[in-house]
Parts: structure tokens; C-alpha cells; sequence
């Protein structure tokens, strides 16, 4: 059994997932500051809503980025202490590539976004081959979000992770080159994450946990405390 976790963005997710590929249970989180503290009764609850233990799980996946600071370490971290105390492999995942594989079968480049802070976006482009294969055509970066018109001069179709804001902005910007994936496809869920991981573990791709960090892109958003003591 796969424990997935996502928490690369304001909506956390879990997932567990059978080592066949289906989906045992999942639970996603609203959005509300500080809602991380609720991670692992989520996932308690998780186990116990599907009668399952934390025992059985054979591999933990995880979203390693691009995505929220604070989040990302968070969920690696959590991903890291359940490897070594269950003595299970680890794989960490793109989010970008995890939220690109919730819209299959694309005739149209696919663009999964991620809004950052300071008006930016974690963008990647992937295609659809014609064995049904999901395909990287653009490594994952960051612009600002007034900057996305000169990259897309043809139609895409892009999926994010907050429909309302995101599909507008974009609609504004790119016009008829925006065409926007389906609502409820806009939000990213742990399975998946596990899905991505389980062909990873599948054919021993699997990653070391000392070497696993957060994708984070550019530099963080650190500013010095005015409380703090000089």
C-alpha cells in the first residue's frame, strides 16, 4: 500500500493507494491558515475511516515541489520520518508533473500553474503522446504572472490550483490561447501523487531520503522579525 502526501500547496491531500494502482481512500483539506496542524489527524483519520494501518504501507510518495516554503518542508519531513520508522521506500514527485496527470489524454499542450507569492507562477508544459504517455516538453519554472503572454503564442490548456482566481487571470491575459481544464480538476490530490510514484516504484526508480529536498525554484520570502530582540 502507497501513503502519498501532498502538501506543496493551501490544499493538503492524502492519499492511500493499493500497490495495483487503485485508490483506497483520500482526504483533501480545505484552505485556512495554519490548517498543517491538522496533517497528521488527518492522516490518523485517513487509516482509520479505510480500516487501514500505518503498518501495511510498503512505500511513502510525497509532492517535493514547487509549491509553498513552509509546506513543502513539512511534507517531506513527515515523508522522511515515516520511511525510516516503517523501513519503506521513498519517491518524491513533481507537483507539476502530479497536477498535469489529473487531466489525461490531451489533444492541446497541458500547462499545470501554481500561483506563488509576489504575483508569480510555477508553470512546466507536458503533451500527451501517441501511446498515451505523459511527456515533459518544458522543465519546471517560475515567471511573473504578467509575463505568461509571450511564452504561450498557441492554445494550451492549463490546470492549476485556484480556479477562480487563475482561470480569470489567465482568460485575461492569454485570451483564446487560455483554454482552462475542467473546475473540479483544479486541485491537486495526493493519488495523484502515488500514482506518478507507484510507476517509479514499479521499475526501482526510488529516491535516497537523505538526498530528497523541496523544489523551491527561487529563493524564499524571509523577512527579518521587527520583534525580535537587537
Amino acid at each position: 500500500m502507497i501513503l502519498a502526501i501532498n502538501t506543496s500547496a493551501l490544499q493538503f491531500s492524502l492519499a492511500l493507494l493499493s500497490e495495483s494502482g487503485a485508490l483506497l481512500a483520500e482526504h483533501l483539506a480545505t484552505e485556512k491558515k495554519g490548517h498543517f496542524r491538522n496533517l497528521m489527524p488527518a492522516l490518523q483519520f485517513l487509516l482509520d475511516s479505510s480500516a487501514r494501518e500505518i503498518r501495511e504501507v510498503t512505500c511513502i510518495s510525497v509532492a517535493t515541489g514547487p509549491g509553498s516554503f513552509t509546506g513543502l518542508r513539512i511534507g517531506i519531513s513527515l515523508s522522511k520520518g515515516l520511511c525510516q520508522a516503517l523501513g519503506v521506500p521513498i519517491v518524491g514527485v513533481s507537483t507539476l508533473e502530479a497536477m498535469a496527470i489529473q487531466v489525461p489524454y490531451s489533444d492541446l499542450p497541458l500547462v499545470p500553474i501554481l500561483h506563488s507569492r509576489k504575483d508569480e507562477a510555477f508553470v512546466a508544459r507536458f503533451v500527451w503522446d501517441s501511446e498515451r504517455h505523459l511527456k515533459r516538453t518544458c522543465e519546471d519554472t517560475w515567471v511573473k504572472f504578467d509575463e505568461l503572454p509571450p511564452l504561450f503564442r498557441t492554445p494550451a490548456l492549463f490546470v492549476g490550483n485556484d480556479y477562480p482566481n487563475q482561470g480569470t487571470r489567465l482568460k485575461d491575459l492569454l485570451g483564446r490561447q487560455a483554454v482552462l481544464a475542467p473546475a473540479h480538476c483544479w486541485c491537486l490530490r495526493a493519488s495523484a501523487v502515488g500514482t506518478l510514484a507507484l510507476n517509479r516504484l514499479l521499475h526501482g526508480d526510488l529516491d535516497d531520503p537523505s538526498d530528497l529536498i523541496p523544489v523551491y525554484l527561487r529563493s524564499p520570502d524571509i523577512r527579518p522579525n521587527p520583534f525580535a530582540a537587537v
